[in-house]
């Protein structure tokens, strides 16, 4: 695995996306859950392990999980702090060796392979990104047979204490359409909105809704 250390601002990254995100997970010691995204498990589960890649992989609940079960994992984040903490919890879970972390800022550079499974989790920023481009990239290393998972937000969490009026969460049926897929080679497997209870900052609970495009490249 590719270590903490390695992975300096260049020109592949742009310095003030580096920085915002870094500067956000310096704030607490830990962002995330830790826990593997619910929609990923579900999809995982009946899967023989093969080889992944984790788009935006943030501290490395969803690549750590996959590991643990065999799938050699791609991780990927413009974040070196990220992939600090990712690095440090995949050696003390022991799967350190099934994980190659690659820092990478997808509005510049993508990760090259094929992947019999690309996630893309909660692939939203408020900083820009062009999505369907980076989507799009993601369509083109899935192996014959693969999947390529999105899950993105559908919704405001309940605990939004800002109003964003101009804010608009794509619809799954447009998620699918950016993907810009040829409809001979693609099957949809799955094509709607997922609901679960999430936790916010501040310790309250509430209703969150996930828009979830899952497709096969068929043979």
């Amino acid at each position: 695995m590719t270590e903490h250390g390695a992975h300096p601002v260049g020109p592949a990254v742009d310095e003030a996306t580096a920085r915002f995100w870094d500067e956000l997970y310096q704030r607490r010691d830990r962002v995330w859950s830790g826990r593997v995204n619910s929609v990923l498990a579900e999809v995982v589960e009946p899967l023989p392990p093969g080889a992944a890649l984790d788009l935006g992989c943030g501290e490395g609940g969803d690549a750590i999980w996959l590991a643990g079960r065999g799938w050699r994992v791609t991780a990927v984040d413009v974040s070196a702090t990220a992939l600090g903490r990712l690095t440090a919890e995949a050696t003390r879970a022991g799967v350190a060796s099934r994980i190659t972390v690659a820092r990478h800022d997808l509005t510049r550079t993508f990760p090259a392979g094929s992947y019999d499974l690309v996630s893309a989790q909660f692939l939203q920023s408020p900083l820009e990104l062009p999505r369907a481009a980076v989507l799009r990239a993601a369509v083109r290393v899935v192996a014959p047979g693969g999947r390529l998972l999105v899950v993105e937000h559908g919704a405001p969490p309940p605990w939004a204490r800002e109003s964003h009026p101009h804010a608009r969460f794509a619809s799954p049926e447009e998620i699918l359409a950016a993907l810009d897929l040829d409809p001979a080679g693609w099957h949809t497997e799955r094509l709607g909105a997922a609901h679960r209870t999430g936790t916010g900052p501040d310790g309250e609970t509430g209703s969150l809704v996930d828009h979830v495009v899952l497709v096969r490249r068929l043979d």
